[in-house]
């Protein structure tokens, strides 16, 4: 008998801070579950962003795009980031049983503490990563930045 005891814990599930584990059960109870399977979430444009004492350098994850498709775009300390990835068509007449790949618009903007000096910055996209580096600036500025 001893060895079918388990311990109870009461705040298990408050320190794993699970707080959509039972999601799935909700669903299950309620047939949406099958309603909800064919919905697509839109990948979002993941980035990392390091600030200087002279810059701010961003670095965005925006793979399978072709850099003509992306848009970088600097209003006072706004950033917005763009990207359009295209179906590629097939010539195939074999019906898809199945599609994973998302084919879209991403659109990511953000603020920062600063104005970005829109003259002087410098985006490059090379596989699959933008690269932003994004001077600071005091003055207020607009531009569509080019991407090498």
């Amino acid at each position: 008998m001893a060895k079918n005891l388990t311990r109870f814990d009461p705040f298990s599930d408050i320190a794993r801070f699970e707080p959509f584990h039972a999601m799935e059960d909700w669903l299950r109870d309620f047939n949406l579950r099958p309603a909800l399977s064919d919905l697509t979430v839109e990948p979002r444009i993941r980035m990392d962003v390091e600030e200087s004492d002279q810059a701010y350098t961003v670095k965005a994850e925006i793979p399978g795009v072709k850099k003509e498709d992306i848009q970088v775009e600097v209003d006072g300390n706004v950033v917005s980031i763009s990207a359009e990835l295209k179906r590629e068509q097939d010539d195939k007449t074999g019906k898809t049983v199945r599609s994973e790949r998302y084919y879209g618009a991403q659109r990511r903007s953000f603020t920062l503490p600063h104005d970005i000096d829109a003259a002087k910055v410098e985006a490059k996209y090379t596989e699959g990563i933008l690269s932003l580096v994004l001077p600071k600036l005091e003055g207020k500025s607009s531009k569509q930045v080019t991407i090498n």
